[in-house]
């Protein structure tokens, strides 16, 4: 029998995947050793949801610390072989399964499989690479691990097949993978770990191998190096995976390693010394753990020493790092090469001095490398090292929509409200890739990330904003940061999700922190004012509840007039009827950060042959697709405006909208014309992929519709439609409505620049 040792300290939707994942293995002759450690949550209801289908033991440690909690588990334990699991962690449904295959064939110690990391729920992760053991998918979402390159093994290459190997050196091969894997695969202290080992129990027992109850980090290191130090009997189960759950949301749930940063140092030296002192000091692995010591002070340390402002890394700290590379192993020693040797002999030598010289002058070189090969680096060299230095300009604003991708949304309508009622008060710099886009009132514009932007960003006054700043600005005294963001949430924001599926996993602690600069936050309703406090974790007191200037269109503009003019402007008919479909990306389908991949489900073939006679598509996707759609045969039927600047003015002259889980239709209601939902993947985007806010099938002024027969069936009726829906859309107006009065630039502005309260 397996005992599964897993501490808990908090998180209780990470134990729920936790349990789960065991409740679904394959192999079940095992128990569950449930050790709580500084227990912050109540976790009872959970627990005893899986006591029917898993053998639960349940201990408290009152010894603080993930070593002890281990300790306990041991000692507790029923089995023959002990298995480590992370809480916060999970496994495939395959992995005992796999091991309890290689114990069948192979009586050895210990047993290691595959790690594999991500952001993902057990749900989630499974459910996006639908075969668990898909390793295309794996690799596609970045989740294998990629690197096995040990380097201090040269007569096994890389995907070695050990079955294809003489038994001699099948066992090499093991003891090879056992070395690299456990102790020094990518060179980094903090990869070192117990977990996803498979350990008999008299091994344990016969070595008395513990974990360093007294370190709170790093405690895995002693019990590793002692079994690799006492025995590398053992085997390599490839086919056995472990998913190394990474923490998204450090801000509520920080990982270990996300704790206490500044206290690592002397921990790291403390227990390296008193792990180096039970090793054979002419062994493979004080070897390899004095490396991976070594890599930690050239690759990471240094770089701290740089930019230090503390002194956590010089003086006293730097002095200790000398007393230990002293007593580095002279095989070690020896085997230096190249700038690893330089850096190690200096340390060695204990020159501080001559320490921080060197590594100034070789990051110097590697960052004028990078300056001098990429234009955008040394743009953002000048931002922070020389514009910022420069007199600020009272009267400047500078604005930016979607990344510089448009003239449009609330900034646009800011601009043009401060323009026309202070003419000449202000100089206007639009961020616009764009160059060719005409701007009214002659506003200056700079390329995003171009050597003028990086001037004008650093020397304005006031900022104003739909998205996020990029991660490098620098707010200074007197800056005044106005965010005016791009939407009424329906899709949950932020620290409302649990999970984080798009092409940025660390999105949650990227906008605590750049959210901290803004002075000002527009909210278009009380419910998004609400949302904003909650799912940004911003201060009340700073979002302005004044409607979207983006929506003042919506009201002065509502004419005859005016929509004729936009619809000449696009050359589309005006005596068609103008269905707006306008979809959101799916947060899990992308190429790269801020570039979805967005496949048609809606067939617009078929929708002409329907409805081309009297209605005409307007296709409007959203600035993160970069999948441009071909419409292809359409001609005169379909109107891709996809890059047209401003979709408020498509709004006005649109007599349906079709849309799926954009915000799009909280702006549309504004008209109070018919909308359809196109919700085709409704349940994995609402269950998997966000979640939303409101109870879509009940509080949306429209019909979910599934397939392109219904979203005809439903133009065909829609008369009959705009009726049903009719008391639905009354209550969705006066909710997330009930500010827009065509005012909102005017609010705001005379609140952010002349200090006017409304």
């Amino acid at each position: 029998m397996i005992s599964i040792i897993v501490p808990f300290k908090e998180g209780p939707h990470f134990l729920t995947d936790c349990l789960e994942c065991l409740k679904l293995q394959t192999y079940k002759d095992f128990e569950v050793i449930l050790v709580y450690n500084d227990k912050e949550e109540d976790v009872t209801d959970i627990v005893n949801n899986y006591k029917d289908c898993l053998d639960i033991h349940e201990y408290t440690c009152e010894k603080s610390g993930v070593s002890a909690a281990r300790n306990m588990g041991i000692a507790n334990s029923n089995g023959d072989m002990c298995y480590f699991l992370d809480a916060d962690d999970y496994i495939f449904p395959d992995a005992l399964a796999h091991y309890a295959e290689a114990a069948a064939k192979n009586d050895v110690d210990y047993f290691f499989g595959q790690k594999t990391t991500s952001y993902l729920s057990r749900t989630v992760f499974f459910a996006i690479n639908n075969d668990y053991c898909d390793t295309e998918a794996l690799n596609m979402y970045n989740l294998k691990r990629k690197s096995y390159k040990i380097n201090f093994r040269a007569e096994f290459p890389e995907g070695t097949d050990p079955s294809t190997l003489s038994d001699e050196d099948a066992e090499k091969y093991h003891k090879n993978m056992a070395m690299g894997l456990l102790l020094a695969t990518r060179r980094s202290v903090k990869n070192i770990s117990v977990l996803h080992t498979l350990i008999k129990k008299s091994v344990i027992e016969k070595y008395k191998l513990t974990f360093d109850e007294d370190e709170l980090f790093f405690g895995d290191l002693n019990f590793v190096t002692a079994l690799l130090e006492a025995t590398q009997n053992c085997r390599y189960v490839p086919d056995a995976y472990y998913v190394k759950r990474l923490h998204n949301d450090p801000e509520h749930y920080p990982a270990l390693v996300q704790q206490q940063k500044d206290e690592k140092q002397a921990m790291l030296n403390a227990v390296y010394e008193k792990t180096m002192k039970k090793l054979d000091p002419k062994g493979d692995v004080a070897f390899y753990l004095t490396d991976v010591y070594a890599n930690y002070y050239v690759y990471q340390y240094n770089k701290r020493m740089r930019k230090n402002k503390n002194d956590n890394y010089l003086g006293d700290n730097f002095k200790e790092m000398h007393r230990i590379a002293v007593t580095f192993p002279d095989r070690f020693v020896k085997s230096l090469k190249g700038y690893r040797k330089r850096s190690l002999k200096i340390l060695r030598k204990g020159n501080e001095k001559k320490a921080l010289h060197f590594i100034n002058r070789h990051l110097a070189v590697k960052k004028l490398k990078k300056i001098i090969n990429d234009p955008k680096k040394f743009n953002t060299y000048l931002y922070t090292n020389y514009f910022i230095k420069l007199p600020m300009k009272n009267n400047y604003v500078i604005l930016e929509s979607f990344r510089g991708k448009a003239y449009s949304d609330s900034p646009k309508y800011i601009y043009e409200y401060l323009a026309k009622t202070y003419p000449g008060k202000y100089k206007f710099i639009w961020v616009l890739d764009n160059r060719r886009t005409k701007l009214p009132y002659g506003g200056a514009k700079v390329k995003r990330f171009g050597l003028r932007y990086a001037y004008y960003l650093a020397v304005s006054k006031y900022v104003v904003l739909n998205v996020r700043q990029p991660g490098w600005f620098i707010k200074r005294e007197g800056n005044v940061f106005l965010d005016t963001w791009h939407g009424t949430p329906l899709k949950r924001l932020v620290f409302d999700q649990e999970e984080v599926t798009s092409a940025s996993p660390l999105y949650k602690h990227q906008f605590f922190v750049q959210s901290r600069l803004w002075d000002y936050l527009i909210s278009p309703n009380n419910f998004s004012t609400d949302t904003f406090e909650r799912a940004f974790m911003f201060e009340r007191e700073k979002i302005v509840t004044c409607g979207y200037p983006r929506n003042d269109i919506l009201y002065t503009h509502n004419n005859p007039e005016s929509i004729s003019s936009i619809k000449k402007k696009l050359g589309i008919p005006e005596d068609k009827i103008l269905i707006l479909y306008a979809p959101t990306w799916r947060d899990d389908e992308y190429y790269d950060k801020g570039k979805y991949k967005f496949t048609l489900k809606l067939d617009l073939n078929q929708m002409k042959e329907k409805l081309g006679d009297k209605y005409a598509v307007v296709l409007r996707t959203h600035y993160y697709i970069a999948d441009h759609i071909d419409t292809t045969g359409l001609e005169g039927f379909v109107y891709n405006e996809s890059d047209y600047d401003d979709i408020s003015e498509l709004y006005l002259i649109s007599d349906i909208l079709i849309t799926d889980y954009s915000s799009v239709f909280f702006d549309f209601a504004n008209l109070r014309r018919p909308m359809l939902f196109y919700t085709y993947d409704l349940e994995k985007y609402r269950d998997m992929l966000r979640g939303f806010y409101l109870d879509i099938e009940k509080e949306v002024p429209g019909p979910l519709l599934f397939t392109t027969d219904e979203v005809i069936d439903a133009i065909d009726n829609i008369d009959s439609l705009t009726e049903k829906y009719a008391e639905r859309y009354d209550e969705f107006y006066d909710r997330f409505c009930h500010i827009e009065d065509g005012h909102a630039s005017e609010r705001i502005c005379e609140l952010v620049f002349n200090g006017k309260q409304f």
